[in-house]
């Protein structure tokens, strides 16, 4: 591209980065996408995915994907940096919220349709291109650093022995003064998939349970392997568990504050393709949490992290529960936090 910079409304996109080719892509389902957010407003989005009633648009599209994040004590003089900004079904939540938002963005695409669909803000850079070539140029000190459904790809970018490790490394000289790392990923012993989901990321069966034999340059991890990464990369963490899971999250639970029996009742939300029902989602989590094992079985994780030697209350600056009637259409919305 002969211009390095590109303006949709109030959003600047960074193209200095880019190589002029996206290395992947939904081809006409992000044509579609496109298409609906140049001509539509999001208060029509409810409207378009009951219509369409296609994964890929209910996913890029649905407002409650920014549930994930819309607890999180987020001040308005504070920047963000959002890794994997994708279509932006998250970067208008955070942006709501921020001073600043930074994204960083491997396709072109992509970038396009988040840049339309906010395009009436004046918050947000794009930075588009490959992150390890993007950050080389970060100057600024980031509040928080998002990685939504991020960091089960480093194996991908990051040319290393623990490549997990090392992506939270090269973050840290970003950090401001306490900031903190958001990471949001699925438990490969999620409930659901012994209950007969489909991996996430691969399609298969029980693939992150037999520990993803098939090799796919992608992986989930249990909780404490997911400590044991933030800890070696030196890193206190503190974990929250999205229910029903992190992608439409309508709960968020801690440990101060767990489920209680009878509150799983949200559990056949597998949209993106067949499932099968080996057993009551909802009795077996029951039956974890009495015994104490909910945190292990919890579809998906929010991981909180924080350096050591910066280290604050994380109960004292984090709500430790948020319910969220986001079902409902935008005027009966509520939200409530403790």
């Amino acid at each position: 591209m002969s211009e390095t910079k590109e303006k949709i409304g109030g959003i600047t996109l960074d193209l200095s980065c880019y190589t002029g080719e996206d290395f992947y892509s939904e081809g006409a389902e992000e044509d579609r996408l496109l298409e609906i957010v140049k001509e539509h407003g999001e208060e029509e989005y409810n409207h378009i995915i009951a219509s369409e009633q296609r994964w890929s648009i209910l996913y890029h599209l649905s407002h409650l994907r920014g549930g994930i994040i819309d607890f999180l004590p987020i001040k308005e003089d504070q920047r963000v940096l959002e890794i994997g900004a994708g279509c932006g079904a998250v970067t208008g939540a955070i942006a709501q919220k921020a001073g600043h938002v930074d994204c960083v963005e491997l396709s072109y695409k992509r970038s396009l349709i988040n840049a339309y669909r906010n395009r009436g803000r004046d918050n947000i850079d794009i930075k588009v291109g490959n992150f390890q070539t993007i950050e080389k140029h970060l100057t600024e000190k980031y509040d928080y650093i998002m990685l939504i459904g991020v960091l089960e790809y480093a194996e991908l970018y990051i040319e290393s022995n623990e490549p997990y490790q090392e992506f939270l490394e090269i973050l840290t000289p970003h950090l401001s003064t306490g900031g903190q790392i958001v990471v949001a990923i699925e438990n490969k012993y999620g409930m659901k998939y012994f209950a007969g989901c489909r991996e996430d990321h691969t399609g298969r069966y029980y693939d992150g349970i037999e520990g993803y034999l098939h090799g796919e340059g992608v992986r989930t991890f249990s909780k404490t392997r997911l400590m044991r990464i933030a800890r070696k990369a030196g890193f206190e963490y503190k974990f929250f568990y999205p229910y029903p899971d992190y992608k439409l999250p309508t709960t968020i639970y801690s440990d101060e504050r767990l489920p209680h029996r009878g509150e799983f009742d949200d559990n056949e939300r597998n949209f993106d393709g067949e499932r099968l029902t080996a057993f009551s989602e909802e009795a077996a989590l029951n039956e974890a949490l009495s015994d104490g094992y909910f945190p292990f079985f919890s579809n998906s994780y929010l991981m909180i992290l924080q350096k050591e030697n910066r280290i604050e209350s994380m109960t004292e600056r984090h709500p430790i529960y948020s319910k969220h009637s986001v079902e409902r259409d935008p005027l009966y919305q509520d939200r409530h936090c403790s």
